[in-house]
């Protein structure tokens, strides 16, 4: 298991990173993000945290990506973050994208898409095939996610990102430790979002790009 989008106590989830990382690998994680809650407010602070946890790299056989999830940032100020997030050292940035469940400011989906310092676009909602293009032309992936509510639009997020040839990644947006999962639960939230076997298991494999 590859999960690159992650929260620890850094911002809203409930583990240390060397807690995370610890329940991590017993589910056969290989890698993961921890990417918390950023913005211009927060970022320095979450980075020089979490950038820490990369000694447990080698203590438990486990690649650990420091980053953030840009989140509920003005559409127009998300490449600035994404690039002082990699200034600061983030190896992995994730934006917030636009849940149905959860929305953020309309236009961030296309921000996103059409930033070089963006890695992943994170439960993007009813992301139109235009934003998926673009999102396709930079690089930037969509994430079909295994977290409740904004899971809803998993079906639609691979539809359109078949259709405009974007690159898919699974992750958990994981808060607590129940959310971790095994490959083969990812395996299922990739078919079940309407993925084959063989497209699933090329989404799984998508992940590896980054480690």
């Amino acid at each position: 298991m590859i999960d690159l989008h992650t929260h620890t106590i850094f911002s809203d989830g409930e583990l240390i990173p060397s807690e995370q990382v610890r329940r991590a690998k017993t589910f056969g994680y290989e890698a993961i993000g921890l990417t918390d809650h950023a913005d211009f407010t927060n970022v320095e602070h979450i980075l020089n945290c979490v950038t820490k946890a990369k000694y447990l790299e080698e203590l438990m056989d486990i690649k650990v990506l420091p980053g953030i999830e840009i989140t509920h940032v003005p559409p127009e100020k998300i490449a600035s973050l994404a690039k002082l997030a990699r200034e600061l050292g983030a190896e992995i940035v994730v934006v917030h994208g636009e849940s149905p469940v959860e929305p953020v400011l309309p236009g961030t989906n296309r921000a996103a898409a059409q930033c070089p310092n963006v890695d992943i676009l994170a439960h993007p909602g009813f992301i139109t095939e235009e934003e998926a293009k673009i999102a396709a032309d930079n690089n930037v992936c969509l994430e079909i996610t295994a977290r409740g509510g904004h899971n809803r639009t998993n079906g639609h997020v691979a539809k359109i990102a078949k259709h405009s040839g974007a690159t898919m990644v699974v992750d958990t947006d994981s808060h607590h430790p129940s959310d971790l999962i095994t490959t083969s639960t990812a395996l299922k939230v990739a078919m079940g979002a309407g993925l084959e076997k063989d497209e699933a298991e090329q989404v799984l494999e998508n992940s590896r790009i980054f480690i």
